[in-house]
């Protein structure tokens, strides 16, 4: 009997790797995640990661107004900043904004539950940002409701 579980649990055992390495199949043909629609009250605020900011007010038809204040310390502590105002198109909970009149750059903010990551596709110099500023990363909503706008120096 001792025989016959011990002969068992090796097979048991040897089979255990060999199921942990097969391939995973995907159907990259089936159905897409859905985005999904969020309202005004769920996106417009205040938006904070570390010192950077972003200012969100959606002003209907899938558009928003955004603002970035972006900074980033250098090491002998004076900071580097990124500044960019306009608008933004919204479908379902991802918005799209191209600052100004760059062609390289595009930031992507995906709305969650009183967050937003936020991605950008070009460099710092592409999105008209200071040297090493980027807009990406999570951002926590802090304040909801209708955003105060910081005027912007020319």
């Amino acid at each position: 009997m001792k025989k016959v579980f011990l002969v068992l649990l090796c097979l048991a055992a040897l089979d255990l790797p060999t199921n942990a390495q097969d391939p995973v199949v995907t159907n990259p043909s089936g159905p897409k995640p859905t985005r999904r629609a969020v309202t005004a009250d769920q996106v417009n605020g205040l938006y904070r990661y570390r010192d950077s900011e972003i200012r969100i007010l959606a002003l209907g038809q899938h558009k928003l107004k955004v603002q970035f204040n972006l900074e980033w310390m250098t090491s002998g502590g004076y900071p580097n900043l990124g500044e960019a105002m306009g608008e933004a198109t919204i479908e379902g909970n991802v918005a799209t904004f191209i600052p100004g009149d760059t062609t390289k750059c595009k930031i992507t903010m995906t709305f969650l539950t009183n967050r937003m990551e936020v991605n950008q596709e070009g460099t710092d110099v592409d999105c008209g940002f200071g040297h090493n500023v980027m807009a990406r990363g999570t951002y926590r909503r802090i304040k909801g409701g209708r955003p105060r706008f910081i005027p912007v120096q020319k």
